[in-house]
C-alpha cells in the first residue's frame, strides 16, 4: 500500500507522481475535447455549405422568399446567440480559436510548468515508470 512518500526512480514521490498523471490526463482529454471542436467546425461548415448550395437553387427555381430566409437569416449568423445587439453570433471558427488561445494553451503552459517543476520536464512519469517495472518483469528479473 503506497503511502504517498516512497521514491521513484525518477526521485518523485507517488502523490507527485499522481499529481503529473492527472495533470497529462486533464491535458489529454482536452485536446480529445479540441479535436471534437475541430470536427464541429468543420460539420458546421459543410452544412452552411450545402445550405449556400440550397439558397441558390431555391432562387434558380423562383422561391426567393426562402432563398432570402438563408441568405439573410443563417448564413451570416453565428451557432452560439451574442448578447451585444449589433452581433449575429459567434462562429464556430472564433469559439474554436477561443477553445485554443484562451483555454487550451494556457493548460498546456501550465501541464509544461508543473512538468518542469516537478520532473525535470519529464512528461508520462507513472507511464515511464510502469514501462521499466514491465521491461523489468519481461527479463526474468
Amino acid at each position: 500500500m503506497s503511502t504517498g512518500n516512497e521514491a521513484h526512480n525518477s526521485g518523485l514521490t507517488d502523490v507527485e507522481v499522481d499529481a503529473l498523471h492527472e495533470i497529462d490526463l486533464g491535458i489529454e482529454h482536452l485536446h480529445r475535447a479540441h479535436g471534437h471542436l475541430v470536427a464541429f467546425h468543420h460539420a458546421t461548415g459543410r452544412g452552411m455549405d450545402h445550405l449556400a448550395d440550397a439558397e441558390a437553387r431555391l432562387r434558380d427555381a423562383g422561391h426567393d422568399d426562402l432563398a432570402n430566409a438563408i441568405r439573410d437569416d443563417f448564413l451570416p449568423r453565428g451557432v452560439i446567440e451574442s448578447t451585444h445587439p449589433d452581433d449575429q453570433g459567434r462562429w464556430s471558427y472564433d469559439i474554436l480559436e477561443t477553445y485554443q488561445d484562451a483555454f487550451l494553451d494556457d493548460i498546456v503552459a501550465f501541464g509544461e510548468r508543473a512538468s518542469d517543476d516537478l520532473a525535470d520536464g519529464q512528461r508520462h512519469v507513472k507511464e515511464r515508470a510502469q514501462e521499466r517495472d514491465w521491461k523489468r518483469r519481461a527479463g526474468g528479473e
